[in-house]
């Protein structure tokens, strides 16, 4: 394997898990290539997967532009210890089936918005750029699961139950999106990034206005909420991720194409 560093600033520490976040959601979403339900979806989902992973690329160049951490991105993104990813829980939830991904995708996609625009005025220029073009896919990411969202909400009485327990089951994943831990409040404090945990109630209430009006769905009151990602406290669920993630560069160190 091979030698791997961690951040020494909290600056390079939160871009390299918006990285992580970009990756581990792509490669969840890889892998329902040629199984969507139906073409159109199959090719979305696809590309969204490429977006994510395209944004995780740009990511990981600018991480290593700005601290020695590994050889180079194939390594920095696919040889590191579980414990040494820093994406939220969110992302590597499973695709347990459709209503799932597309809450999952309209959940985190809807935050990566207001993440990413805390970036615009970044005095990390090419941060700053990177969120930019992002934002251009975020905003397609958007507007795809939300239609989806309301069209299996508002659909049958068995989508409208699938729907229900995939915000039953992803709902105690948001607390964490938002979360100002010490890394981020450094980031903010430093100018890298504006302060988008201001912004948990605008976020909240869009959301909760979209699933309403999705046949008239509630997020739940009593979870509990789940952190730990940003703190490389992981479960199986990315465990399972990086098994297929990892292979080739861990079979094969050093592999190019």
């Amino acid at each position: 394997m091979a030698t791997m560093h961690n951040p020494t600033t909290p600056q390079t520490a939160y871009i390299l898990r918006l990285a992580d976040n970009a990756l581990i959601l792509g490669q969840r979403l890889a892998e329902m290539c040629g199984h969507a339900p139906e073409m159109e979806l199959d090719m979305a989902l696809t590309n969204f997967s490429l977006d994510l992973i395209g944004q995780a690329s740009l990511l990981y160049e600018h991480v290593l532009e700005r601290e020695d951490l590994a050889p180079n991105v194939d390594a920095l993104a696919m040889t590191r210890n579980l414990e040494e990813y820093r994406n939220c829980l969110l992302v590597a939830q499973p695709n347990a089936n459709f209503a799932h991904i597309i809450l999952r995708q309209y959940l985190f996609s809807t935050f990566q918005k207001y993440q990413y625009q805390a970036l615009l005025g970044s005095n990390d220029k090419k941060l700053a750029a990177i969120a930019e073009k992002s934002l251009k896919e975020i905003s397609y990411h958007i507007r795809f699961a939300q239609s989806w969202v309301l069209r299996l909400g508002d659909g049958t009485e068995e989508s409208h139950e699938y729907m229900e327990d995939a915000l039953e089951c992803l709902w105690r994943y948001t607390g964490e999106l938002f979360e100002k831990d010490e890394i981020l409040a450094a980031v903010i404090d430093s100018g890298l990034s504006g302060d988008y945990t201001q912004e948990y109630k605008t976020w909240e209430a869009e959301v909760t206005a979209i699933l309403s009006e999705a046949g008239g769905l509630t997020p739940p009151e009593t979870l509990r909420m789940l952190v730990g990602g940003h703190a490389g406290k992981h479960d199986e669920n990315l465990g399972h991720i990086l098994k297929d993630l990892q292979y080739m560069q861990l079979k094969y160190p050093g592999l190019q194409w």
